[in-house]
């Protein structure tokens, strides 16, 4: 459980030093939206245009993670969707020899070092992603991040990616957003970035940032629309069971509210009710699906996943990375095992696991993981959106 909640991991802190400052109290008892309007197709023509492969016909794109902790979602969504796209050739890499530890949960065996990419195209990338990282000054992928872009390689912040991405020094000056949590920081860190609320996605001349976690989905299908046309982009967001991916957003409702820090507070004081559940390793697994159930389930302050299989040898996704099993079968018993919820296509696994995490743990409780996911839903009906 080490790493089970590293992105949120000052959340609980922070919020009880301000119950003794009376913070509690000012928080909204419920975020208030507003009516955003649709993304201009100015926009989203100019936006396509930004994101056109600037070197090769078929693109080359590395996502870049440090094995001492990297997110989730942000490190295997864009890699499971851009590798059945077949739009590009994909690499997942890490600053250095040896697995990934993800968080909150999931260890992978990446499929190379960034050195090994260095040497298979000494001219860099097409595109680099970025995800959120434990460790914002990493100063490996802070150099290697920087000479990509110096190459050409248009550089793509998922999330708290962004914070990665400004201590490289490549937002300073360009319009970029972020993860909701994570604004205030970036801004202050970086007071020359133009904050663009309500869009998913942005991008500012050679740099695309995107707000939470679940947007790294609308980000890879953009890539896809942008690199092999609309109808390709289409067709995968029919396999993912996505029914949009444009960039429109509404930044309004994910704030801090007083049920969001209540439930954080008497999740993480009720450590005698935390779980361990458990997900079956086989052969194939959809990396994406596996990702958003693992990841959703270990934000709830109230369970950790694990990774269950036969043998301890890593097992090779849909798309061919390789997923260290936590456990092997006969290691000890789990509260549960979430098998089914990773059969879906990846959006129905993300809204069957809220409900089940609403049945299980309460709706507030799915509410607290949706807004750590930046995901909409709808809270009074209990019944996610995409």
């Amino acid at each position: 459980m080490h790493r089970r909640l590293v992105l949120w991991s000052g959340l609980s802190v922070a919020i009880l030093l301000a119950i003794g400052a009376g913070w509690m109290v000012s928080l909204p008892s419920a975020p208030t939206a507003t009516r955003t309007q649709p993304v201009p197709q100015a926009e989203v023509d100019a936006t396509l245009a930004a994101l056109k492969p600037p070197k090769r016909a078929r693109p080359v794109v590395a996502i870049i993670g440090i094995n001492d902790g990297t997110e989730t979602t942000d490190y295997l969504m864009p890699y499971g969707i851009l590798r059945r796209a077949d739009v590009a050739d994909v690499t997942a890499l890490a600053t250095s020899p040896g697995p990934v530890a993800l968080y909150p949960a999931l260890k992978v065996e990446p499929d190379g070092t960034i050195a090994d990419f260095d040497a298979r195209h000494p001219d860099g990338a097409d595109y680099v992603i970025v995800p959120a990282m434990h460790r914002d000054d990493d100063p490996a992928a802070l150099q290697w991040i920087q000479q990509q872009a110096a190459k050409g390689a248009i550089i793509v912040g998922i999330c708290a990616g962004a914070k990665v991405v400004g201590a490289a020094g490549l937002l300073d000056g360009r319009q970029a957003t972020t993860h909701w949590y994570y604004r205030d920081q970036l801004l202050k860190r970086h007071p020359s970035i133009r904050f663009v609320p309500d869009r998913r996605f942005v991008v500012d001349r050679g740099v695309a940032t995107t707000t939470g976690v679940s947007a790294s989905m609308p980000m890879s299908l953009t890539l896809i629309e942008a690199i092999a046309g609309r109808g390709k982009a289409e067709q995968m967001a029919r396999e993912l069971g996505a029914a949009s991916w444009d960039a429109q957003h509404d930044s309004s409702i994910f704030v801090f509210t007083r049920p969001f820090a209540l439930t954080a507070i008497g999740n993480t004081l009720a450590f005698w009710k935390r779980e361990t559940l458990g997900i079956s390793l086989g052969s194939g697994v959809d990396e994406v699906s596996l990702a958003l159930v693992a990841d959703a389930w270990s934000r709830t302050y109230r369970s950790h996943v694990v990774t269950v299989a036969d043998q301890a040898r890593p097992l090779r996704s849909r798309s061919g990375l390789g997923i260290l099993p936590d456990l092997v079968a006969t290691s000890r018993p789990t509260d549960g095992m979430l098998d089914s919820a990773i059969a879906h296509r990846p959006v129905s696994a993300l809204n069957e696991t809220l409900q089940a995490i609403a049945g299980r743990y309460r709706v507030d409780t799915a509410n607290l993981v949706a807004m750590q996911l930046e995901y909409s839903r709808q809270a009074a009906s209990g019944e996610p959106r995409e």
